[in-house]
C-alpha cells in the first residue's frame, strides 16, 4: 500500500486526470479504475470544453472591456471563450454573426 500512495501523490495521472474526474463528475475511485484510459481522457476533455464554454456566461463586451482594464489577460480568456462558443454553434447549425474580418477572409 505503501508504494500506492506514494504514486500517487507524486503521479502527473492523479494530479491532471484522476482528481479532476472524481471532483467536476463526481466518479468514484472504482468507477474509475473501470472505464478504458481514453474513455477517461475523453470525460476529462470534455469537461474542459464544456468549463471553457461556460466560463464567462452572462458578460457583455463592455463588461469585459471594463475589467480588462484592471486585468488585461481576461480579454484572452474572453476571445477564446467566443471562439469556442462560435465552434460549437457552428457545429449544432446554429447561425451566427460573422465580423467583417472574416468575410473579407472569406471564413
Amino acid at each position: 500500500m505503501p508504494i500506492f500512495v506514494n504514486w500517487m501523490k507524486q503521479a502527473p495521472d492523479a494530479v491532471y486526470l484522476y482528481i479532476p474526474l472524481m471532483k467536476e463528475l463526481g466518479l468514484s475511485w472504482s468507477e474509475i479504475k473501470s472505464l478504458p484510459r481514453p474513455e477517461l481522457e475523453g470525460l476529462l476533455y470534455a469537461t474542459s470544453e464544456y468549463s471553457l464554454l461556460h466560463s464567462m456566461d452572462g458578460y457583455t463586451d463592455k463588461q469585459v472591456s471594463q475589467h480588462a482594464k484592471h486585468n488585461p489577460q481576461i480579454r484572452g480568456h474572453w476571445s477564446r471563450y467566443q471562439n469556442q462558443q462560435a465552434k460549437y454553434k457552428e457545429r449544432m447549425g446554429i447561425k451566427t454573426e460573422r465580423s467583417f474580418t472574416e468575410i473579407i477572409k472569406g471564413d
